[in-house]
C-alpha cells in the first residue's frame, strides 16, 4: 500500500473510533468530566504506531521543526494553554481517554476508567455497549501497521517526533 493511501486508511480508522467515541459521549453526557483542558492522560510515555507518528510528521510538519515540545513530564503536543496542537490527527490512545472501559481475557471481563470519572459512573453497573470495548479498533490499527511495515509493530515516543 502506497504511503498516503496508509494514511487515508489511518485517518478513516479514526473517524471510525470518533463516530463511536461521539455515542458514547452523548449516552455519558455529563458524567463525563474529560473535557477540553483536562491534560491528566496526557502524560510523556505515550508512544504511537509508526503509521501515526507518520500522520503527525506528514500534517504537522512545521510545528515539528519550528515549535518546541511541551515540558517534559506532560505530553509534547500540549501547548501552554495545556491544548493539543495535532488534536484533528491526535493518535487513537488519545481519542478514547477517559471513557469506560472493558476488555475480555480468556473467560474473564475487565473494567476500567478515568480516576476523574470514577464515582460518576458506576462502571460495574453499566451495559456492556455504555463501554469502550478494548481490542476492535486496536487489531485494525495494528494490522495497518503490520502491512507497512512487513508485520513489524514499531512503535514510536510522541516526544521523539521533535527535531
Amino acid at each position: 500500500m502506497e504511503r498516503s493511501s496508509e494514511l487515508e486508511a489511518l485517518i478513516a480508522l479514526h473517524v471510525a473510533v470518533d463516530e463511536q467515541v461521539d455515542k458514547l459521549v452523548r449516552l455519558h453526557g455529563e458524567r463525563l468530566l474529560c473535557r477540553r483542558g483536562c491534560r491528566d492522560c496526557c502524560v510523556d510515555d505515550l508512544t504511537v504506531f509508526e503509521l501515526e507518528a507518520d500522520l503527525i510528521r506528514t500534517k504537522h510538519g512545521a510545528l515539528l521543526v519550528e515549535g518546541r515540545p511541551f515540558a517534559s513530564g506532560a505530553c509534547a503536543f500540549l501547548d501552554d494553554a495545556g491544548d493539543c496542537r495535532v488534536y484533528e490527527h491526535r493518535p487513537y490512545v488519545c481519542r478514547t481517554q477517559g471513557l469506560p472501559l472493558r476488555w475480555i481475557e480468556g473467560s474473564s471481563e475487565y473494567r476500567d476508567i478515568c480516576p476523574l470519572n470514577d464515582g460518576q459512573l458506576t462502571i460495574t453497573e453499566l451495559q456492556p455497549a455504555a463501554c469502550w470495548l478494548l481490542g476492535p479498533f486496536e487489531g485494525r490499527l495494528a494490522t495497518l501497521q503490520a502491512a507497512r511495515a512487513e508485520g513489524a509493530l514499531k512503535r514510536v515516543a510522541l516526544r521523539d517526533l521533535f527535531g
